[in-house]
């Protein structure tokens, strides 16, 4: 198998999970006049993506590779960087929308190899994130329009 391939593989999955805990974070810490409506896009955003991980972690295994599975190897890993602050909310929007466009970017990268590998399986899972994190884009794009 191919040992890069499986790295970035895990890479995506630690940032994916990163996108997920910062969804809830901005979840959990979102004030102010728009709270309920961004209180509920954050919950949807995170729910969706938590729903994927353990699709994630499996469609690594299938592969016959291991799925990171700890705090410190997620943090390791990840390309989704951390956010300890409390935001205005559309500053968290506006992060969130970021991260989701480069979550985008990296299964639509992945899907391209894991095609070139002959992994088809695994390639349709990915087209599926690219899909999922293209919709939450829109959706926070949407709701940063003045």
């Amino acid at each position: 198998m191919d040992e890069r391939f499986i790295n970035q593989l895990k890479i995506a999955f630690a940032s994916q999970y990163a996108f997920a805990l910062k969804a809830q974070n901005f979840h959990w810490n979102v004030e102010g006049a728009d709270f309920y409506q961004l209180h509920l896009l954050f919950e949807r955003i995170y729910d969706e993506v938590y729903g994927a991980v353990d699709d994630f972690a499996e469609n690594i295994r299938k592969i016959k590779a291991y799925a990171p599975a700890s705090l410190s190897r997620f943090s390791t890993l990840t390309e989704v960087n951390d956010e300890t602050g409390i935001l205005e909310p559309q500053a968290m929007v506006a992060e969130l929308l970021a991260d989701a466009e480069k979550m985008q970017e990296i299964m639509k990268v992945l899907f391209a190899e894991a095609e070139n590998l002959g992994h088809h399986g695994l390639s349709n899972f990915l087209a599926d994130r690219q899909d999922a994190f293209a919709k939450h884009a829109w959706f926070l794009r949407a709701t940063s329009k003045a």
